[in-house]
């Protein structure tokens, strides 16, 4: 009887047969630079909790991968599933790196574009496209990570003057930002701010000691006396449903991207189960692993689905908070579970840097956290479903 050819796993749903082609050629292009000029690296950058974040920035911007769903000002303009297939290529390589064009492109130039002035807009997107110029994004606070409302940070008027203080946790790309974008609530309400590197009362500083996304720049940003200009303030947002939205904005990629930490788990354990020898059988003859791989596949296979789902929504203008909670919460939930899976299969092997599943399962830790926790996403679609509010 003859062996059937593998199949890979994506193959299962027919996923490339709802691409175009030029969506196929973005994600091979995405993957072909991670294959050859990052991947080669990402253990060392792991194991020693660095990793050149500049010059990454000038060769994503390069490649048009900063802020490319968004149009104008040197942006690519293309559309949400071209973009979450970039995200998802750049996190099968690691989280970091999908952090750090995430960040810059659906967080802070995203934050200028939909909100901010002209002349703002003339200033910081063309070069922040490019990757000359860095952003962050600084809403979060230590005591107020899912409750954004109970924000410390105070804006206040000076004559024409806006005064900032406070301080802002866990910023992704913080300490090397040319830019912070800041909310802090102001007397009308809360306010985004621009705030330039090496203003006067604004300090970033690196955190260290983390076990995930080590191969991301994470700070803390802390801001005394920040005196800054009338124009420094976005214009278009006012309240938090701004940066609510920016969020949203974000969280695409991270529906897209935590799959393809999952897929580089699954495409490493196949083949390392197909090679492995245990009892004179390979690893992959063994019904038991054939069920976690079988498994394993169909939930990447049913996240990709929704996550294409959702990007063809985005792109027709009808997709919805509560839908985009729906695809986080799901396919981080399965990713993380996916990872785990797969280390199982590949033993005490698996906790090594010689394979990249135990650095996914670390930092998927932290996506599964981030921009909305689980908990919290899961109460947006049960309020969703039933129309109550169960926050507090």
């Amino acid at each position: 009887m003859n062996t059937p050819s593998p199949v890979h796993p994506s193959a299962l749903f027919a996923v490339d047969g709802l691409l175009t082609d030029e969506e196929r050629e973005i994600r091979q292009t995405v993957r072909r630079m991670c294959d050859d000029e990052l991947r080669p690296h990402l253990a060392q950058w792991f194991e020693e909790g660095r990793f050149p974040a500049r010059d990454l920035a000038r060769r994503f911007g390069s490649l048009g991968l900063l802020g490319m769903h968004l149009e104008g000002h040197g942006c690519a303009g293309l559309g949400a599933v071209a973009y979450g297939l970039a995200c998802l290529e750049l996190e099968g390589a690691d989280s970091g790196l999908r952090s750090l064009v995430s960040v810059q492109g659906s967080l802070a130039m995203y934050s200028i574009w939909r909100y901010g002035s002209e002349e703002q807009k003339q200033e910081w997107l063309p070069a922040m496209a490019r990757g000359e110029r860095i952003g962050c994004f600084g809403l979060t606070e230590s005591d107020f990570g899912s409750d954004p409302a109970g924000m410390r940070t105070r804006a206040r008027r000076d004559g024409d003057d806006w005064v900032l203080d406070g301080t802002k946790m866990w910023i992704t790309n913080g300490s090397i930002a040319d830019v912070a974008v800041v909310w802090a609530r102001a007397e009308d309400g809360i306010r985004g701010f621009l705030v330039p590197a090496g203003t006067t009362g604004f300090t970033a500083h690196e955190v260290g000691g983390k076990l995930s996304l080590r191969a991301s720049v994470t700070s803390e940003l802390v801001l005394q006396d920040v005196r800054l200009p009338a124009d420094a303030a976005l214009p278009g947002a006012l309240g938090l449903a701004g940066p609510l939205q920016v969020l949203n904005e974000a969280r695409l990629g991270i529906v897209f991207g935590a799959l393809g930490a999952a897929l580089d788990c699954l495409e490493t354990t196949i083949a390392y189960a197909v090679e492995r020898e245990i009892f004179g059988r390979r690893l992959a003859s063994f019904q038991l692993t054939q069920e976690k791989l079988a498994d394993a596949a169909l939930e990447l296979g049913k996240g990709l689905l929704l996550a294409i789902h959702l990007g063809r929504l985005k792109e027709s203008g009808v997709l919805r908070p509560e839908q985009v909670s729906a695809g986080k919460l799901n396919n981080v939930r399965e990713a993380l579970a996916i990872a785990r899976t797969c280390r199982t299969v590949l033993g005490a092997s698996g906790v090594t840097l010689e394979y990249p599943v135990m650095r996914h399962m670390a930092n998927l830790e932290s996506v599964l956290t981030y921009e909305g926790t689980s908990e919290i996403h899961t109460l947006v679609v049960g309020r969703a479903l039933t129309g109550i509010q169960a926050f507090r």
